[in-house]
């Protein structure tokens, strides 16, 4: 993960860069695909993020676009791994996410760049509900453009994607499965957005101070166990 956020507009140019440079170190005959998820996907289908610090993606290419991705980070002084497929190795990664992705535009003749959307996107939000992450937000920003752009999804929408994806809605959490739910009943998503990105904010500045205290302790698995307990700790203390 960066430390620098990313706007549309660098993805733009970055992405554009890059085909640039796995072209002239492949040449014409070779093209190469890559799927942009998260931030990312987010940023180039919605108006609601003006950045992000993620650009999560799965790479159909050779080896050598590895390298491509380096001198362009080197060129704009970004961080390493500024463009990854980390995403792979989690839970809510499953190689049919390409199947359902859309097509967003071709670079050089040479590398297509496709994004996932609507609800296969909120899917993929379900199924990770980091606390300390833009998934919830995220969930409540894309349902609420899609229905100010008169194309609002259904529960049923997003039932059925998230079974495409993983076969079965039950793989959600129960509290996933109860956000999503209620969130969909009230409707209310500018204020739901609002709160909850400010809470996502909050959990991730707790953390960071947490991480800083003790190194090392933090990892994907634990992070939200750590901050629900540092939250009953101070809502406890608040008490006294």
């Amino acid at each position: 993960m960066s430390d620098r956020p990313l706007r549309k507009e660098d993805l733009d140019l970055y992405l554009k860069e890059l085909a640039k440079e796995f072209r002239k170190r492949n040449g014409k005959a070779m093209p190469a695909e890559i799927t942009l998820i998260g931030g990312a996907a987010i940023l180039i289908n919605y108006g609601f993020r003006e950045m992000t610090y993620d650009m999560d993606a799965i790479m159909s290419a050779a080896s050598s676009i590895r390298d491509a991705i380096s001198f362009v980070g080197d060129k704009y002084g970004l961080p390493v791994g500024w463009i990854n497929d980390d995403f792979t190795k989690t839970d809510s990664y499953t190689p049919r996410i390409i199947r359902f992705s859309k097509y967003y535009r071709t670079y050089s003749n040479i590398m297509t760049v496709r994004t996932v959307t609507g609800e296969y996107l909120i899917a993929m939000k379900l199924k990770s509900g980091r606390q300390y992450k833009y998934d919830r937000s995220d969930i409540i920003g894309i349902l609420w453009e899609q229905k100010k752009a008169g194309a609002p999804l259904s529960f049923e929408m997003i039932k059925k994607a998230v079974e495409d994806l993983y076969d079965s809605y039950d793989v959600l959490s129960d509290d996933m499965k109860r956000f999503i739910e209620r969130a969909m009943q009230e409707e209310r998503y500018e204020e739901m957005y609002n709160r909850i990105r400010q809470a996502e904010i909050e959990n991730r500045d707790t953390l960071l101070e947490y991480q800083d205290r003790k190194p090392g302790v933090v990892n994907t698995d634990n992070a939200d166990n750590i901050i629900a307990a540092l939250m009953n700790k101070k809502a406890s203390s608040d008490h006294v």
